[in-house]
């Protein structure tokens, strides 16, 4: 045993020993001592020159005496010249014989011993009256008061100088901060410091997922693509709104892939110092090849991969620019190694650079959509698990009454519906604290205790019941789910929400209807009060969106033709406009027909009905809180037999298929025409 411990000590080498590194705060702190001694040294008082009292005496009666100040404890006195004195060639050479800070203008340049007090000052008051320029004689304090001072003062400048030292450092000493600060400040990690998300906690992201997984698996099993000729992909961008859950992937990728994972932000590498981004990004792709096969993760990237040239000065140096070149070569450069992966998220990839985007850079750009009906359903189902629910809770209804709503707006409902069953000292959460818990995440707080005069309130009543009509006989309309004139928010005094079809293509028809069920509320107040008010703010701003829309984006109108003066690729702040001035007063004009045609509509709609109006609106008023079968108790069934999502999914049908797959504009805009399922006054 004791020759095999030998020979595994011959095999081992021998390391040198490692030297420490030297410490730059103590010889900085050194070198400010030294320097702040020599100046206290060269300028106090012991670098003055002594002379006897005839020689000062001699300096009075010349009238080259400027200030005499006496110290009564060190019982001497100090002399400063007057400056035309100092160029005497007596005094010259006396002086730059104690070297070139004894010619100070300044002073005091002599000093001499006087013994008593008192006969100083008796015969000093003769030379004054002998002499009539001679200068007033100065008491001071002396004595070791002023060294105490000094030297205190010196102490406390060292003291806060190693301080301010230690927090620029972090308390690490050598190599902290200051001294590192060209470091990459990404998290690690590795075995030691796991993640444990899994692709199991990421719901409603499947097409998502089997993407990355992809990854994963090529970083696990490399060997079952390379066989074929594969290589590993260097990177994928995960696209998508705020909330959809992008973060999120990015941490289950890293909980099942196994390998070394970075973490960090794209606003890491912002530094106020010019090329300290660029030095980070060097030392990020050091440490991950070290590391290498790994995964590095870049949140909010979009931080230092804009557009190069967009808003820069002629002739300023760009620091954001140089980070971004950096990047560039480092993910996909000359003297590239494989075995690193980069995973970046944004939710802006229409300002990234075009070098960034380009394949070999991210190879594949995911797209993290806002969950449809079903993935809202997995995604309640992941975040409902830690609540205590009742057992007859449809899921499925939870997923159907949240349509537009992202991962991040699903869980603060599941959390705000826990607290609100918890406020009402519940046992387990029902369906109704779900409810509630939707109004306040889309229409804010409820404020019962809103002081609103009895006419106010009659008019939001019948404003609401304006919308809730003209949306019950508009056969595209979307279908009421809720109406309420408790106020809520910061100025909503009513409430409507309604439920929005999941469907990608809108026909000419059920946008016009859409126009109409935002005017029922205007409508309603002029054919009721003969009236308008401010109410109708958040309605009027919507159906000007969508007339507009209409007319320049989908080309729905005749006079302006199948024209679309949409640009995915232009500036949100762009004055420019692809028109003509005469084209533009053609288009005002074509979107104030639309809306004129569908605001008569409205009216003539709701003045058919008039009688229904009086029935919603009185009912609100007692109630305050009206729900789709209490409309139709009061009016009658809705006359129109299209079944809901909510219907469709639970008979199965949960997705339409569509025959041709429209375009990111498109869809864009179709999302924001119908994912507001409320709306408020």
């Amino acid at each position: 045993m004791a020759e095999k411990e030998k020979g595994m000590d011959k095999d081992r080498k021998i390391m040198p020993p490692k030297v420490p590194k030297p410490n730059y705060q103590v010889w900085v702190i050194l070198v400010l001592t030294a320097v702040v001694l020599g100046i206290t040294f060269f300028k106090g008082a012991h670098g003055l020159i002594n002379i006897q009292t005839s020689q000062f005496e001699s300096m009075i009666a010349s009238n080259d005496v400027k200030r005499v100040q006496l110290f009564k404890q060190d019982a001497e006195i100090q002399i400063t010249l007057k400056p035309e004195a100092l160029q005497n060639a007596k005094y010259r050479t006396e002086l730059e014989k104690d070297g070139p800070l004894g010619l100070g203008q300044g002073g005091p340049h002599y000093v001499c011993k006087i013994g008593s007090q008192e006969v100083f000052e008796n015969r000093y008051a003769e030379l004054r009256s002998k002499y009539q320029n001679a200068p007033d004689l100065e008491y001071e304090k002396g004595g070791g008061y002023g060294d105490l001072l000094n030297w205190g003062f010196l102490i406390l400048l060292l003291v806060g100088f190693w301080m301010l030292m230690r927090r620029m450092t972090g308390g690490a000493g050598p190599g902290g901060q200051i001294f590192n600060i060209g470091k990459s400040k990404a998290a690690l990690f590795d075995a030691e410091s796991k993640v444990k998300i899994t692709f199991e906690d990421v719901a409603g992201l499947e097409e998502a997922k089997e993407e990355v997984k992809e990854i994963v698996d090529f970083l696990k099993t490399p060997q079952k693509f390379t066989k074929l000729g594969g290589k590993i992909p260097k990177g994928a961008l995960l696209v998508g709104p705020p909330g959809t859950g992008k973060t999120l992937l990015a941490k289950a990728v890293a909980g099942e892939a196994g390998v070394p994972f970075f973490s960090l932000s794209g606003s890491d590498f912002v530094e106020m110092f010019v090329g300290v981004g660029a030095a980070r990004v060097r030392d990020l792709f050091k440490q991950a090849k070290e590391k290498a096969p790994c995964i590095v993760f870049i949140d909010e990237v979009d931080a230092i991969g804009r557009s190069r040239g967009r808003g820069q000065l002629p002739g300023s140096n760009d620091e954001r620019e140089n980070t971004l070149n950096s990047l560039l070569v480092e993910m996909d450069g000359f003297a590239t190694d494989s075995g690193v992966i980069i995973l970046a998220a944004t939710n802006r990839p229409d300002v990234l650079d075009s070098a960034l985007l380009r394949p070999g850079r991210f190879d594949r750009q995911i797209s993290i959509d806002k969950p449809d009906i079903a993935g809202r359903e997995q995604i309640f189902k992941v975040h409902l698990k830690p609540i205590k629910l009742v057992k007859d809770l449809d899921v499925k209804k939870l997923a159907a009454q949240t349509p537009g709503f992202a991962g991040a707006e699903i869980a603060n409902v599941c959390n705000e519906a826990a607290l609100i069953a918890a406020r009402r000292d519940k046992k387990e959460v029902e369906m109704i604290d779900f409810q509630d818990a939707i109004d306040r995440v889309i229409g804010g707080l409820e404020k019962k205790n809103k002081i609103i005069s009895p006419e106010e309130k009659k008019i939001v009543a019948y404003h609401e019941a304006g919308h809730a009509v003209a949306g019950w006989f508009l056969e595209h309309a979307d279908p009421l789910v809720k109406v309420s004139i408790v106020p809520r928010g910061v100025a909503a005094l009513g409430y409507a929400q309604y439920l929005p079809k999941e469907q990608f293509l809108y026909q000419t028809e059920q946008l016009v209807d859409e126009l109409c069920m935002a005017f029922g509320g205007r409508a309603a107040e002029e054919l009721v009060f003969e009236k308008i008010s401010t109410g109708a703010l958040s309605d009027l701003e919507r159906i000007t969106k969508l007339a507009y829309s209409m007319v320049t984006v989908y080309g729905m109108n005749k006079e302006i033709g199948n024209i679309s003066f949409y640009d995915s690729k232009q500036s949100e702040y762009s004055f420019n406009k692809p028109y003509s001035e005469a084209t533009a007063e053609k288009i005002d004009k074509e979107v104030k027909k639309i809306i004129d045609s569908a605001f008569e509509r409205t009216k003539t709609l709701l003045s058919h009905h008039r009688e229904k109006l009086e029935i919603i609106a009185k009912e609100l008023l007692e109630k305050e809180i009206l729900f789709q079968s209490d409309l139709e108790r009061l009016i009658g069934k809705r006359p129109f037999s299209h079944q809901t999502t909510y219907e469709k999914f639970t008979n199965g049908t949960s997705k339409p298929e569509n025959s041709e797959a429209e375009s990111d504009a498109t869809k864009g805009t179709a999302e924001a025409i119908k994912e507001e399922p409320a709306t408020k006054e």
